[in-house]
């Protein structure tokens, strides 16, 4: 549908590609529905070439408005991802600053950047900017767009850059520091002479002092051009953004102190008597704390890319493959898809593959956390970066490259880093506010003591004024939270636990109830052989071995559970020579001359024979939730095999600790009442909603959050994907299918249940973490900085040095960086029971 556009419209316009979802609305509907959005001026709509283009007022609607408003329509809207490394980001107040300078480009959809990995995450529509812009951008707010991040993550040249930040910091902290020790002796020329007698005396001459002050001016003329020269710089490209930030705290402060030291030396007699004293030790000690604190919060920020670097380095370097007929070693990246890799024992798996020829026994531990072998042969997956532990096999290859899982997992685990939790969001607004409030308290402090203030009034007007502008840390506060997360989300990830982002981290550290689906999530998701009962005359083995040659030839899932179970006991079944399948009762076969039944109640009735001692044993085994099936032998009761969809090995040990972290665990299930209620006594879950159909699923989980409380939602099924997208968050199993994986917050890459259990215990640390350090930066900032102002000096004539406030502000960043890093020694609890059971 095309409709006339005014070319005279003012506004931004912009290219939505569309793709109508089954049901959508018609183009008009769409037409209306996007016209219909205040601040929207024009819209034309070619459903032929997948298009939309929309003309809207940015200061009136968002994109993202629009973009909801056609989903709702039932149209699809095309989304692209890309990360950028911001360089020279040394203050976490700025933020907010370069994250606005990226959402009003036309075509950003959301821009999050993250101070801890210094790496801005930017959702936009494909087409609508290209790096350049986003360069100009960055540039736009004083700071460096450096490059584009490639899906597989370069940690080495990453390492190597904090690296090489982190040993420059610290050659410009030991120059500073080298600097200060004489400043300090010469600053106080009266104490010195103490420690150093040779060099001054109590009756030093004023001269001399003088002398002794105009060099320490100038050695400290150095320490701000090389070791300060970064707060000068950003302090200077703030200031023509008509900004500020931590560098114009530091650079106003520093470079005050240095200004007022050199006019009082120069010109003494502009200064009230007794108010010209230099105090270039500030200048000096100040900077030298600053970089300090600057150089170790590199050296955590190379730290939190740990757990990628682990994960990355997996990956096997060399892979083996048959080529013409013979093998041929390459690097893994040569890999391509249908080659067949050569695998021997004690090698890793180079690639995602099926096997073809052989079997073994691979650990899967370092993708899924679970250290037992997995018996693998002809037929199933094997995942790159797993150990083949025994045998020798051969694979062809399926997914190379970025396709593969390591490669997802590490991708994903990056998106999360990138991303922010609620509580992030809020605190880059207060960041944003913090650096021009301390600026004014300054302005506001010198006035008091300039006007108020006790004889040499200056004096104490500047020294209070440039301790107030250093003590203050928007660092600490800025880098709180996203050390923490990051930390966190590495933490997690080393452990087979993918959090897709920073909110779902924070909704699972509240979560109050996790519904669990039954089948695959709670149980192995496939029936298994779990009792043979023989009746007079038989014995077990018989039993099940006719059992098994009936139900040879059936393709049902309770038939091929009996004749692997027998197989599984050493039991090989018989060919039968007659078969005949009786849809609704069971299966008719001749089997070595014998007719052998097996089926239901209806078949024994059908056949007329009478079910006798066996009806008590069936009895027990429905009530235990399994599926009893009789055996006919000649005519006569011979017997009965159940079969059941058996609960997986540590269901009910992850349960019991749900339990103790006080949640409310509840059984989610299609299953008849009684079959249901019989699983969920075996695993310890009293509350069960049963006989739900899958279509019902997200109803029942829209219902418990109608409770008041944070609901977790629990499969691994398509059926189970809407009841996933209506929790509050949403777990997927990793063995289950990519729609409930697309659709979770939260993707287990193993089938264990503990993995929900470590999932919510590493949320709830990594939360209480970054509290705990954004509580002690607020505290620091809400105390330092008016004791620095101070606000002592009345009551007890304490008044706080400029180089006290350096170390503070240091020693601030360096306690949450600390912090932070207590979370890589985080032991949960379902992670030590793991351990004790000898799983992990």
């Amino acid at each position: 549908m095309y409709t006339n556009f005014d070319l005279t419209k003012i506004g931004t316009t912009i290219r939505l590609p569309l793709r109508a979802a089954k049901g959508a609305a018609s183009s008009a509907d769409l037409q209306k529905t996007l016209s219909g959005i205040p601040g929207v001026e024009q819209v034309h709509i070619s459903l032929s070439q997948a298009q939309a283009h929309v003309t809207y007022d940015p200061n009136r609607v968002q994109l993202g408005q629009i973009i909801s408003a056609a989903q709702r329509d039932g149209f699809l809207v095309h989304q692209a991802e890309l990360s950028v490394h911001i360089e020279g980001m040394h203050c976490a107040s700025c933020v907010s600053r370069i994250e606005q300078g990226l959402r009003v480009l036309p075509g950003v959809l959301e821009a999050n950047v993250n101070p801890a990995t210094e790496i801005a995450s930017i959702q936009y529509l494909p087409g609508a900017i290209d790096f350049a812009t986003i360069q100009a951008a960055v540039e736009a707010t004083g700071y460096q767009a450096a490059h584009l991040l490639e899906q597989q993550p370069t940690t080495d040249k990453e390492s190597a850059a904090h690296a090489r930040e982190y040993r420059n910091l610290m050659a410009k902290f030991w120059f500073a520091a080298f600097i200060s020790i004489p400043t300090v002796a010469v600053a106080y020329p009266k104490i010195s002479w103490l420690y150093l007698p040779s060099l001054f005396s109590s009756d030093v001459s004023e001269g001399l002092v003088r002398l002794l002050w105009i060099l320490s001016g100038a050695v400290t003329l150095p320490v701000m051009f090389y070791s300060g020269r970064q707060f000068f710089t950003g302090a200077w490209s703030a200031f023509k953004h008509h900004a500020a930030d931590m560098n114009t705290l530091i650079a106003l402060g520093t470079g005050a102190a240095w200004l007022y030291s050199t006019i009082a030396l120069i010109f003494p007699r502009l200064f009230p008597e007794g108010t010209a004293e230099p105090f270039y030790d500030v200048t000096a000690v100040v900077t030298a704390l600053v970089v300090l604190g600057q150089a170790l919060e590199v050296r955590a920020k190379g730290q939190t890319s740990q757990a990628i670097r682990k994960l990355v380095g997996l990956q096997a370097k060399t892979a083996r493959v048959v080529r013409n007929g013979r093998e041929t070693e390459i690097p893994v990246e040569e890999v391509v898809v249908g080659d067949i890799v050569v695998m021997r024992p004690g090698e890793k798996i180079p690639v995602d593959g099926v096997i073809v020829e052989g079997r073994s026994a691979l650990d899967e531990s370092m993708i899924t956390g679970e250290s037992l072998p997995v018996d693998k042969q002809v037929g199933d997956e094997v995942i790159g970066a797993t150990v083949n532990t025994t045998g020798s096999f051969k694979f062809k290859a399926t997914k190379v490259g970025k396709d593969t899982a390591l490669a997802q997992i590490v991708k994903m685990v990056q998106d999360a880093m990138g991303s922010k939790a609620p509580i992030a969001r809020m605190v880059d607004v207060v960041s944003g506010y913090f650096v021009p409030t301390v600026m004014i308290i300054a302005v506001l402090t010198f006035l008091a003591w300039f006007n108020f203030g006790p004889s040499p009034a200056l004096a104490y007007a500047v020294v209070t004024a440039v301790t107030v502008l250093i003590i203050a840390c928007p660092c600490a506060v800025g880098m709180a939270v996203p050390l923490s997360l990051v930390a966190g989300l590495g933490k997690a990830a080393e452990h087979g636990v993918l959090i897709r982002n920073g909110e779902a981290l924070q909704t699972a550290s509240a979560l109050k109830i996790v519904v669990l689906d039954k089948t695959g999530t709670i149980t192995k998701g496939k029936p298994e052989l779990t009792d043979v009962v023989p009746a007079m005359g038989f014995d077990e083995k018989t039993l099940l071995r006719l059992a098994a040659s009936a139900d040879r030839l059936s393709e049902h899932p309770l038939a091929q559970a009996i004749v692997q179970g027998a197989k599984s006991r050493g039991l090989e079944a018989a060919e039968p020579s007659e078969f005949n399948a009786i849809p609704g009762h069971g299966v008719e076969a001749t089997v070595e001359g014998k007719r052998v039944l097996v089926g239901n109640l209806k078949l024994m009735q059908r056949q007329g024979i009478e079910a006798g001692a066996l009806a008590e044993a069936v009895l027990r085994l429905q009530g235990e939730g399994k599926t009893a099936m009789y055996v006919m032998v000649d005519g006569k009761a011979a017997g009965v095999v159940a079969v059941a969809d058996t609960i997986k090995e540590d269901s009910i040990e992850a349960i019991q600790v749900m339990r103790q972290m006080g949640l409310e665990v509840i059984m989610l299930t299609g299953d008849n009442e009684r079959t249901a209620h019989a699983i969920a006594k075996q695993v310890g879950i009293t509350r069960v909603l049963a006989e739900v159909l899958p279509e019902d699923k997200s109803q029942q989980v829209h219902s418990l959050k109608a409770e008041g409380k944070k609901v977790g939602m629990v499969g691994d099924g398509i059926n189970d994907a809407p009841a996933l997208v209506e929790a509050d968050v949403g777990f997927a199993i990793g063995t289950g299918t990519d729609v409930a994986i697309e659709a979770a917050d939260i993707t287990l890459i193993g089938g264990s249940l503990k993995g929900v259990a470590y999932a919510i215990e590493t949320s709830k640390a990594t939360m209480r973490n970054a509290k705990q350090s954004l509580f002690g930066a607020f505290i620091y900032n809400a105390l330092g900085i008016p004791v620095a102002a101070g606000i002592l000096f009345p009551f007890f004539g304490i008044l706080l040095s400029p180089v006290l406030a350096g170390a503070a502000m240091a020693a601030s960043s360096i306690t949450v960086v600390g912090n932070a890093n207590r979370l890589r020694y985080f032991n949960a609890r379902s992670f030590r029971a793991r351990q004790s059971a000898g799983v992990a």
